[in-house]
């Protein structure tokens, strides 16, 4: 179930969101830690879209990283961060003393985020429109423009239609899934029963309706990630084609760990190369 995804456009390197796993798939995609990361966006205070910024942020950092790096999130985030620093501050302090390092604080700006533009420089562009995902109060979605291509991220979020004006034109539409059928099987395998019905089917885009809003916003391709459910047998890849089949027009790519898709070029639908969505 990828949450995490690294956008390369330009010359720069964006992460959006980092759920676990996210270090050992940027590392597996050619992504040196020492000095490839650049900017890190993350969502919502959800686990999986932040459970492992620190723990990245870390590993780059004892693998001798003095490249600063710019964070983005939600509201939070930053107590995320300072909470992080005061669990490891026995290991940041004695790598200093002992190792001669940089503090690791000296190297992470890490910066709260409103709707609107949030970095513009030397040719790259960032946009966040809030998207509803109850109960998160601050949840966001990213438009991220470099090199003449744009690649937009609905992250977490039930069916939005103003996010087709905000994806309006971009080269690939990456947005989450729900799979009607796994809805049930989801609430039964895990015996949460009513509560999380009602979590999923509001907090949620079905599949369908991605491909109405990727339709409707003129996107070149959509990428459907973060499935719900992920890995339940019963639903098949091709299940989910079939929920969107007819709907968008151009090619839908299921995501995967270690799937690349490539801007400007023509990739099969669900094809699996060196990866950029982690």
């Amino acid at each position: 179930m990828p949450t995490s995804a690294l956008v390369e456009l330009g010359g720069r390197r964006v992460v959006v969101d980092c759920g676990l796993g996210v270090t050992r798939g940027l590392v597996a995609a050619g992504v040196g830690l020492r000095d490839g990361l650049d900017v890190v966006l993350v969502s919502h205070l959800h686990s999986d879209h932040v459970l492992e910024l620190g723990p990245l942020l870390h590993t780059a950092w004892t693998t001798g990283t003095r490249r600063p790096v710019r964070v983005f999130g939600p509201p939070g985030i930053a107590e995320y961060w300072q909470g992080f620093l005061a669990s490891m501050a026995f290991d940041n302090r004695i790598r200093v003393e002992d190792e001669g390092r940089r503090p690791l604080e000296a190297l992470v700006t890490v910066t709260e985020i409103a709707e609107g533009c949030v970095l513009d420089e030397d040719g790259l562009r960032i946009d966040a429109l809030r998207v509803p995902h109850p109960p998160v109060a601050d949840c966001f979605a990213f438009r991220v423009r470099a090199g003449g291509g744009t690649v937009v991220f609905s992250c977490d979020t039930a069916f939005f239609p103003p996010l087709a004006e905000f994806a309006r034109g971009a080269d690939v539409l990456v947005h989450e899934a729900l799979h009607p059928l796994g809805v049930d099987l989801l609430v039964e395998r895990t015996g949460l029963g009513e509560a999380l019905r009602k979590h999923l089917l509001a907090s949620h885009t079905p599949a369908p309706d991605a491909a109405r809003l990727a339709s409707r916003a003129g996107v070149g391709h959509l990428v459907l990630y973060h499935l719900v459910p992920a890995d339940l047998p019963e639903v098949t890849e091709a299940r989910w084609a079939e929920a969107v089949d007819g709907i968008f027009a151009g090619p839908v790519t299921l995501a995967r760990d270690g799937l690349e898709i490539t801007i400007g070029a023509d990739v099969a639908a669900g094809e699996e190369r060196k990866g950029t969505a982690t």
